[in-house]
């Protein structure tokens, strides 16, 4: 059975400030933006070309059992580039305030630069050159073929 991955709820304490944020800052693509059951609205956003979302919702924790994560409590997400350059100047020209790209190792995948939306929810920004060549849809694809 495949399983894949494909929205994480993001715990924020404004949705349509983390909506504006995430659409008008950082580019995602608004999906949906609607009461989906009385009493429960949700904000799901894609970053583009990818196959994963984030879910923003005020009950959305109401559904899950476990504790309720506090706004900005998520750090680590994740988001990769071909070219960190490129991304630093579009999200600082959207008003991201970014950090400059760190050069952990010589290596493809060893360049991050990092930034917080406004709760707190800290990301990461991961140079993978590779990608240019190798999107990984069509790696994904090439693999279900196999």
């Amino acid at each position: 059975m495949d399983m894949t991955l494909e929205v994480i709820p993001l715990p924020v304490s404004d949705i349509d400030r983390a909506r504006d944020f995430y659409r008008d800052g950082v580019g995602f693509h608004v999906d949906i933006d609607q009461e989906v059951v009385p009493g429960m609205r949700i904000v799901q956003l894609t970053p583009p070309g990818s196959g994963c979302s984030i879910a923003l919702g005020d009950t959305v924790w109401d559904t899950m059992a476990g504790p309720r994560p506090a706004p900005g409590s998520y750090q680590g997400l994740q988001l990769c580039v071909t070219d960190i350059e490129a991304a630093r100047a579009e999200l600082t020209a959207r008003g991201v305030e970014v950090s400059e790209p760190v050069r952990y190792a010589p290596d493809d995948g060893a360049t991050f630069m990092y930034f917080k939306d406004p709760d707190g929810n800290g990301w990461a920004v991961q140079e993978y050159r590779r990608r240019a060549a190798e999107p990984l849809h069509s790696l994904l694809a090439k693999q279900a073929e196999a």
